[in-house]
């Protein structure tokens, strides 16, 4: 029997193509390399609030049949541990399995993991930025995405940075917590 997660994003238009593919290679490096990985798409999430709403007034209820729901928002800069614990304490109160991560600062940090070598600041600097998707990954994208594919490249610049996953761990401590509460979680 395979393993069903869904992904909830802040905004699944671009997110999606980082979020799917990152998800599936941490399952399968936790041994679940058959994992059936969905983000959610409908109803179209917009922003973190919007994401939290719906979780409480609806997903958690609506898909608690799923072996496991990921919430992987933006962390914005700011400390979300308090609001992670109440939704995964929600979740277990409704009888469904939820996870938070949250991407410091946003979801393309993980996609320039791969290629921290190729951006205009430092590694340090990419992290601590209140901007990142206008100022450093906008012009990253720019230069080594492709308009022509789906999320403007971001599918294959995803694959490039999941090829050397102890990197991105070391580069993401956020990921590397995830990865060993997975393992927990998988027994």
């Amino acid at each position: 029997m395979s393993f069903r997660v869904l992904v909830v994003p802040e905004d699944p238009t671009n997110d999606r193509y980082i979020l799917k593919p990152l998800v599936e290679a941490l399952l399968a490096d936790v041994g679940k390399p058959r994992a059936k990985v969905e983000v959610l798409a409908n109803p179209r999430i917009q922003g973190y609030e919007h994401a939290k709403r719906l979780l409480l007034e609806r997903l958690l209820d609506q898909y608690s049949h799923r072996d496991l729901l990921l919430f992987l928002p933006d962390s914005d800069l700011r400390d979300r541990s308090d609001e992670f614990a109440h939704l995964e304490r929600a979740a277990t109160e409704r009888g469904a399995r939820l996870l938070c991560c949250a991407a410091i600062p946003e979801v393309e940090i993980w996609l320039l993991a791969g290629h921290a070598e190729s951006l205009s600041v430092t590694w340090s600097r990419a992290r601590s930025h209140g901007g990142l998707k206008e100022s450093i990954f906008g012009p990253f994208l720019e230069a080594h995405g492709d308009p022509r594919r789906p999320g403007e490249g971001r599918d294959v610049l995803m694959k490039e940075t999941l090829q050397n996953l102890p990197a991105l761990y070391s580069r993401c401590a956020e990921l590397q917590q995830l990865r060993t509460r997975l393992q927990a979680l998988m027994g």
